[in-house]
């Protein structure tokens, strides 16, 4: 049930409770800086900070009483609020040295974000390709405001006078988005040495905050590079992710021809009524992708017997496997399925994670031995009896007897499926490798991203509530852990598959937003997790609704609304 709290500004001392239960009382109107030490237990600057559990800039007038946590980089939220400031600084930096010239942020690539330049008077459409000698120039412009100390100024205003304000700075993605919104909603825009800007989420309040980053040029782009997570004077070396890039390249020239390459495009067709076309394009291109990896398969040199499909948590794979097994078949092929859910090991033997709970991203949450010996005598020709595992009392049952015919590839689903460690003694001659995730190409603004995880996590909260009996603070409660272990158990072998397939659909979100908005306003304004229920809620205010009968049957996105043709 939804608790409200009515908020009640003060005049005059307020009461602060900070981390670890000491109080100080203050006058009503100091800001969260002025009680924040010179940085965290963890030896890192302190970026934002957390007001009565929602996250606000450390130049948060304190009005009322509350209670103040600090955020420095090991959270995601200080990393977020650093990665927005730089950006700010980026953008500003090629302003003051390239007025004709805007940034555009792209998406993220190797624990940065790559970007693009572009001249909208000369060539609205192509990024113009600047010399390295121009990032150099850049770098140290950015570094020289680092120096300066510049303030990033946040004002809050009304939607209406937003859109004035930025329709004057010549800002039309900015008008854009906001055009479908409450005119009196209200909003908060920032201001850096002239520069207007908007951003949904909080800001470190000067550039003095951003003394490491690295921007390198990376054609037809550049990457900005920040700190990692729990680090400050550390940058990874930067190492370019060849079919990564590509996959978003693909994907970004597709969006370009659609007219489709930010949120405030997509409302406009939506409300313009002329979405359902562009709904089954993207519909289209996801069965042309898997037609094209069941073509690969069909014509690889080794006609591989086994087909592993991995990826991150709600990343598609059940529709996804099930989707390639018809175009497989229309190659001829019959292909067995297996999933490796199936082969977890018993509730009460999973390994557990440094906090004492059950990791079930684990690689040996996976019971490895069964796994290698079902598929040996599988590819032997004998019938085997394989498990399936019951979620409900936490341990494998009797499944189906399977047997494998003369030729008939097999197909292992599950979020191991890449690690070497899983079939290491079949050769990589009869295995053909297949990585699956959203990678989102739409964004929300010129320079808002939209992060991969959150629609991850967005699909995963509506599955969870509608066919799993969570709720979001059950699912927004675990999500860290799953995100953990997929740095640990996933990503870390996402090159070593033979294709990637991006499992993104650009109006996902807009279909998404009517299960999860419910389900997210749930979580009390005094719970511990409504900071994270709120930056859900605010960033899908941004997109509008299509409705359910737009998204055909086969669908993947099926697969978390339900309703698909598909039986799971």
């Amino acid at each position: 049930m939804t608790q409200s709290t009515t908020i009640v500004k003060k005049i005059g001392p307020v009461q602060i409770t900070l981390p670890g239960g000491e109080v100080k009382t203050v006058e009503a109107g100091n800001t969260a800086r002025s009680l924040a030490p010179e940085e965290s237990p963890n030896g890192l600057p302190i970026v934002g900070v957390r007001f009565n559990n929602k996250v606000a800039s450390l130049d948060r007038p304190l009005d009322r009483d509350g209670h103040l946590d600090f955020i420095d980089l090991t959270s995601r939220d200080g990393g977020l609020i650093y990665r927005r400031s730089l950006t700010f600084l980026l953008i500003r930096a090629v302003k003051d040295l390239f007025p004709d010239l805007k940034v555009y942020i792209n998406h993220s690539l190797n624990k940065g974000y790559y970007g693009e330049i572009y001249n909208e008077s000369l060539e609205p459409d192509q990024p113009i390709l600047l010399a390295e000698s121009d990032f150099t120039r850049i770098k140290e412009r950015m570094q020289k405001l680092v120096e300066e100390d510049t303030p990033f100024t946040r004002t809050e205003v009304t939607i209406g006078e937003a859109i004035e304000r930025f329709r004057a700075a010549g800002l039309a993605d900015k008008v854009e988005l906001l055009q479908y919104r409450d005119k009196e909603e209200l909003i908060s825009i920032y201001q850096c040495g002239g520069i207007l800007n908007h951003f949904y989420g909080q800001l470190v309040p000067s550039t003095g905050y951003l003394k490491v980053f690295d921007l390198v040029s990376c054609s037809p782009g550049f990457v900005l590079l920040f700190p990692p997570h729990g680090r400050h004077d550390h940058l990874p070396k930067y190492q370019h992710e060849d079919r990564m890039f590509s996959v978003y390249q693909e994907y970004e020239r597709w969006s370009r021809i659609l007219g489709v390459r930010t949120v405030a495009h997509l409302n406009s067709l939506i409300m313009e009524k002329r979405v359902k076309e562009y709904v089954l394009i993207a519909e289209a291109l996801h069965e042309k992708k898997l037609a094209g990896i069941a073509d690969m398969i069909l014509h690889h040199d080794h006609r591989p017997r086994i087909i592993l499909l991995s990826g991150p948590s709600a990343s598609g794979k059940t529709t996804s496997v099930k989707r390639l097994s018809i175009q497989m078949r229309i190659n001829g092929f019959r292909p067995l399925v297996l999933g490796l859910d199936d082969f977890f090991v018993a509730r009460e033997d999973t390994p557990k994670d440094e906090n004492g709970e059950y990791d079930f991203e684990a690689f040996d949450a996976i019971d490895v031995p069964l796994l290698q010996d079902t598929v040996s005598r599988l590819l032997q020709g004998e019938e085997v009896a394989t498990p399936k595992f019951d979620f409900i009392q936490g341990r494998p049952v009797p499944g189906h007897k399977v047997r494998l015919e003369k030729g008939q590839p097999l197909i292992l689903e599950g979020i191991h499926a890449l690690n070497p460690g899983l079939l290491p003694s079949i050769p990589d001659g009869m295995k053909f490798k297949i990585y699956i995730s959203p990678l989102t190409h739409l964004n929300i603004d010129d320079h808002n991203r939209m992060a991969s995880s959150d629609a991850r996590l967005i699909r995963r909260m509506v599955r969870d509530s509608r066919y799993r009996g969570y709720d979001a603070i059950a699912t927004l409660g675990r999500w860290p852990s799953v995100r953990r272990g997929e740095e640990r158990n996933i990503f870390p072998y996402q090159n070593r598959a033979d294709v990637i397939f991006n499992s993104s659909l650009p109006f996902e979100v807009c279909v998404l937003k009517q299960f999860a908005v419910p389900v997210l306003k749930e979580v009390p304004r005094d719970h511990v997790l409504h900071s994270e229920a709120a930056k859900l809620l605010k960033f899908m205010s941004y997109f509008q609704e299509i409705k359910t009968d737009f998204v055909p049957r086969h669908s993947l996105l099926r697969e978390f609304i339900g309703g698909s043709t598909f039986k799971y």
